[in-house]
């Protein structure tokens, strides 16, 4: 059985030569071996060119010369069906070539003697006689090391970082006639009802149409509502909204 001084390469053989290609047990670069051509191979194309230019004296002289040249062309057909099911001399050639491919191929490629593989020099330091795995070359390493921490440190702060201090929240407008959400229309979208807000006579703060009290002063909005908004009651003087006393008789306003 044939064997590799590395456990990483590819056969690229075919029937007319032999190369392999042998990558590094690190970072998987190749090596590509010189091609090697086969003398199986040449032979076989030898006795192709005899057989067809017997073949083609056969056809001008006659019928012997054409038996002759027949023959000879089936004997190169026969010999090429060997080579389609790798004759032993194409096997012998392909474990000689193989050879030299280990040797060519191994002046490129360095062993580990700690974890046995077999590297290329990029992968392999040189002060401390071992591969990039088992003696990380030093400045590398640190740099690395560096630019790692550097990332965590850049994560733990993105992380930290407070980027929104809104508050998340929606809200929904209900119909005080129908009481489903009305959208944001001036009239509801399920029922057609008003949205338009209720005016505080006394204050003036808008109000929903649903509530008794204004929500900024307290004013009875019901019994405001009677009352023609700024109207004195006394002296039926006309104020504008949000006073709180007549300008023509000094009467407090409700």
């Amino acid at each position: 059985m044939l064997t590799s001084f590395t456990r990483n390469y590819q056969d690229n053989s075919t029937e007319a030569g032999f190369q392999f290609t042998f990558y590094c047990d690190i970072c998987n670069d190749g090596f590509r071996s010189s091609f090697i051509e086969s003398e199986t191979y040449k032979k076989g194309k030898l006795f192709t060119n005899i057989g067809r230019g017997a073949s083609a004296l056969g056809s001008l002289l006659g019928g012997r010369a054409s038996r002759i040249g027949y023959g000879a062309d089936r004997a190169s057909d026969i010999l090429g069906e060997r080579f389609e099911g790798r004759s032993p001399e194409w096997q012998k050639e392909h474990e000689q070539a193989f050879e030299r491919a280990k040797n060519e191929a191994m002046r490129h490629f360095k062993r580990c003697p700690s974890c046995n593989k077999y590297v290329c020099s990029h992968c392999f330091n040189e002060d401390e006689g071992l591969c990039t795995e088992c003696a990380p070359r030093q400045e590398i390493y640190v740099a690395r090391a560096r630019a790692e921490a550097m990332k965590r440190n850049i994560d733990a702060a993105g992380a930290a970082a407070t980027v929104w201090q809104g508050k998340i929240g929606s809200r929904t407008t209900v119909c005080p006639t129908c009481g489903k959400p009305a959208g944001s229309g001036k009239f509801c979208n399920n029922c057609g009802a008003s949205m338009e807000l209720k005016k505080c006579p006394k204050c003036g703060a808008e109000n929903s149409r649903n509530v008794r009290f204004c929500n900024n002063c307290g004013e009875n909005l019901s019994v405001a509502a009677t009352v023609p908004a700024g109207k004195c009651a006394k002296c039926g003087t006309q104020n504008s909204p949000g006073t709180r006393f007549c300008g023509g008789c000094g009467n407090k306003l409700v």
